[in-house]
């Protein structure tokens, strides 16, 4: 989508969404000074738009239980590299897959209750066929985590 489909109304409801996603219409127009109707007319169409994908709440994964997260380089078998990330998003314990330039062709974000999860998942994916190699980092402490970027 590009970014003249969204223009300054759709980004300050966004941005306001951004920073509570529980807030009424109501109060989101009131913060706007503009009517009920518009903001859930603008919601609707960036749903429908694919803009906004859905509301989840944000979470401290350290305190599910979630103590590793990692950074994994996939190489893979060009032919297979389409096939082998839908694979590697289905897992559970993945949070983002990244189609990549570079050493590696797969970066993968994912989080573990411990190293034996971890170890279990990395083990899944030299399993799986095309992949050529992982190298794996574990990241000592999370300093920023967060995809609300403004728009």
């Amino acid at each position: 989508m590009g970014g003249k489909m969204v223009d300054e109304l759709d980004r300050k409801i966004i941005s306001i969404l951004q920073k509570d996603a529980r807030l009424s219409y109501r109060e989101i127009a009131k913060k706007l000074g503009i009517a009920v109707g518009t903001v859930y007319n603008r919601l609707k169409k960036l749903e429908e738009e694919g803009v906004i994908l859905g509301f989840a709440p944000k979470l401290d994964y350290n305190k599910l239980g979630y103590d590793l997260t990692t950074i994994i380089g996939v190489r893979a078998q060009g032919k297979r590299i389409i096939e082998i990330e839908k694979e590697i998003a289905s897992d559970p314990h993945v949070a983002c897959v990244y189609d990549v330039t570079g050493e590696y062709d797969i970066i993968v974000i994912a989080k573990f209750r411990g190293r034996e999860d971890m170890n279990k998942f990395v083990k899944k994916l030299l399993r799986i066929d095309g992949v050529e190699k992982t190298y794996t980092h574990v990241a000592m402490d999370v300093v920023k985590e967060d995809f609300t970027l403004e728009v």
